[in-house]
């Protein structure tokens, strides 16, 4: 089904979309919490990886949007399978590790874990952040290019923090979106995904969009999915997303990842890659090849 031209395009793209994630990551952190206006005011339009922000970050470092994602390609890639105690356990280490952000929904998922070993926070109509949806790269890549797979994946990571149905909808519309992007499919085939979404969740609705960017995950999806549909390049698709301020590294995280998957590796920016963490994207490179290889795609 697969020849080798396929799947080295789908290496690139995979590639792409887990760098694309760091990548908006690190830009976003420079803006986060900031109004559009603000932004406007100091910078323009913002385009540049230059550390700073609220967190006072070096150029090229990323937040806990990357450092989760490597959590879990870091989980299946020791546990040679999908193990959500290793998942945990990950967690659980980095959060000990004192990391330079974390959000209160994750805090409070990892901290239930240490305390009580549950993989599985109960049900709460307050859990809709961005948290589970901004880390769920690795159990797409993995998962590839089984949609039952994924989604078992997708909400066994997110449940570990983020048990809820707007929560799970985000997650489940962005992993299946992210498969066809790898799979080369065209932005329009993304959009029905999209509307899909909006259909059996009208509060996801993006057209006309209101401007929102905030940690609820209605917010970032709707930003992340204007964005990206207006977008020309990956450039386009992530300046227009972190320039709305409030959530920006998460809601450049996660346009990253989505645009990474449907440009590839020659449409981010070298000076942008210039510019990382260069120990973080080696490790990207590492753990998305591992993925790939281990994935169900990765057998033909």
């Amino acid at each position: 089904m697969f020849n080798q031209y396929n799947l080295e395009e789908i290496r690139d793209r995979a590639r792409a979309s887990f760098i694309g994630l760091a990548v908006g990551d690190a830009l976003g952190a420079t803006v986060e919490f900031m109004t559009s206006t603000e932004i406007a005011a100091q910078y323009g339009t913002f385009r540049d990886i230059i550390g700073g922000g609220w967190l006072r970050l070096k150029p090229g470092l990323v937040t806990d949007d990357t450092e989760m994602a490597l959590c879990i390609a870091r989980a299946i890639i020791r546990s040679q399978t999908w193990s959500m105690d290793a998942v945990a356990e990950n967690f659980a280490a980095w959060l000990k590790g004192r990391p330079v952000d974390c959000g209160d929904t994750c805090r409070k998922g990892i901290r239930r874990y240490m305390v009580h070993g549950t993989l599985e926070a109960p049900p709460n109509q307050w859990d809709a952040g961005n948290g589970a949806a901004m880390r769920l790269l690795p159990a797409a890549l993995f998962s590839l290019p089984d949609g039952q797979r994924m989604n078992k994946y997708i909400l066994e990571q997110a449940h570990i923090t983020h048990n809820n149905p707007v929560s799970d909808a985000a997650c489940i519309c962005l992993g299946s979106m992210i498969h066809l992007a790898l799979m080369g499919a065209s932005k329009s085939r993304l959009r029905r995904e999209a509307d899909g979404l909006v259909a059996r969740f009208p509060t996801f609705a993006f057209e006309p969009y209101r401007g929102l960017a905030t940690g609820y995950v209605v917010d970032t999806m709707q930003t992340v999915f204007h964005w990206f549909f207006r977008g020309k390049n990956f450039e386009d698709c992530l300046v227009g997303t972190v320039n709305q301020g409030a959530d920006a590294d998460t809601t450049g995280a996660i346009c990253g990842m989505l645009a990474g998957a449907y440009y590839g590796m020659e449409g981010i920016p070298g000076r942008w890659i210039k510019k990382m963490d260069k120990s973080v994207i080696a490790e990207i490179e590492q753990v998305t090849d591992k993925l790939i290889a281990a994935c169900p795609l990765g057998g033909f």
